[in-house]
C-alpha cells in the first residue's frame, strides 16, 4: 500500500501464504478523495505542487467525467511507482528528475460512482482490475475536467472477496487474548473463492493429496479449488487437455483451517 493509503491489508499465515499471490491478481475496491484545481508531481497529496487552476466543474460535470472512465481503458503508469525500467524502479528515476517513457496498460474499471461532493473536492468509489493506479485516475479526471487534480486521500475497502468490514485494527487485535485472535482468522480458502469447485470422493482425494492427477470433466485450463468428501480443503488443481485434474498447489494435511486475517491500516483521515 502507498504510505498515503489506509484500509484493507490482508495478512496470510502458514499454508495461506501459498495462495497469497491471488491478492495481487484480485480486483480491488477503493474510496478516493480528489482535490480539484491542484496538480502535483506525484499525483497525490504527498507531492510538490506543480500548478493551480480555477475550478469551474459542478456535480454533474464530475459525475459525467467519472462515467467516461467506466469499462476497459488504457492508463499510463505514474513515474512515482514501483514498476521497473532496466532493473530500476520508476520512482528512482522520478526522484532524480528523469522522466522515462511508459507504455499504456489496459485496465478495467468495473464500477465507479460519486459518493460526496464538496465544491473543489469530491469522493468516489471505484472497483477496478489489478494494475490500476487510482492516483493516475484522479489526475486524468482532473485533466478531463480542465482544472487538474490530485489524489487527496485513498482508502482500500475491498480485495477480491475480502471486505473492509472483515478487518480489524492493530490496537483491537493487541487487546485480545491469543485464542480470541485465532477466532478472527478467515478460512484458508478465502483467497480462491472465485474459482471453480471440485469435491472428490475419498479415493480421489487421497490420490490428489499424494500429488497425483485424477479424472475430472471441465474446460481445459480451468482452475479448481479442491475439497474431499468431508469438505476439507485440499488445494488448487488445473484441468489439463486430456481430462485430468492436475494438482497445482496443495496444503499440508495438518494445516490450520483458518490462516488469514485482515488488518485495517490506520484510520481514515477527516476530510
Amino acid at each position: 500500500m502507498d504510505p498515503l493509503a489506509t484500509g484493507l491489508l490482508p495478512l496470510c499465515f502458514g499454508e495461506a501464504t501459498k495462495f497469497s499471490a491471488e491478492l495481487l491478481d484480485a480486483d480491488k475496491r477503493y474510496v478516493a478523495t480528489v482535490q480539484l484545481g491542484i496538480t502535483t508531481d506525484t499525483a497525490d497529496a504527498e507531492g510538490l505542487v506543480l500548478e493551480r487552476r480555477p475550478v469551474t466543474a459542478d456535480y454533474a460535470d464530475v459525475e459525467a467525467a467519472l462515467m467516461a472512465f467506466l469499462g476497459e481503458i488504457d492508463q499510463i503508469p505514474p513515474m512515482y511507482s514501483a514498476l521497473k525500467r532496466d532493473g530500476k524502479p520508476l520512482y528512482e528515476y522520478a526522484r532524480a528528475g528523469v522522466v522515462v517513457e511508459r507504455a499504456a496498460r489496459r485496465i478495467h474499471i468495473h464500477n465507479i460512482r460519486m459518493l460526496d461532493w464538496m465544491g473543489d473536492r469530491f469522493m468516489f468509489e471505484v472497483s477496478c482490475s489489478k494494475g490500476t493506479y487510482v492516483r493516475t485516475l484522479a489526475s486524468d479526471l482532473g485533466e478531463r475536467l480542465g482544472c487538474g487534480a490530485h489524489l487527496a486521500a485513498l482508502r482500500r475497502v475491498g480485495i477480491g472477496s475480502i471486505d473492509i468490514t472483515q478487518a480489524h485494527t492493530l490496537p483491537n487485535l493487541e487487546a485480545l487474548a491469543m485464542q480470541e485472535r485465532d477466532a478472527l482468522l478467515l478460512p484458508l480458502d478465502t483467497l480462491i473463492s472465485n474459482i471453480g469447485l471440485a469435491t472428490l470422493n475419498a479415493a480421489d482425494a487421497a490420490r490428489m493429496r499424494q500429488g497425483q492427477s485424477i479424472r475430472w470433466a471441465g474446460e481445459e485450463g480451468q482452475r479448481m479449488r479442491v475439497y474431499d468428501h468431508e469438505s476439507r480443503f485440499i488445494g488448487v488443481g488445473r484441468l489439463a487437455a486430456d481430462g485430468w485434474l492436475q494438482p497445482v498447489r496443495l496444503v499440508a494435511t495438518a494445516s490450520r483451517p483458518n490462516s488469514i486475517t485482515a488488518l485495517d491500516k490506520n484510520q481514515p483521515e477527516p476530510l
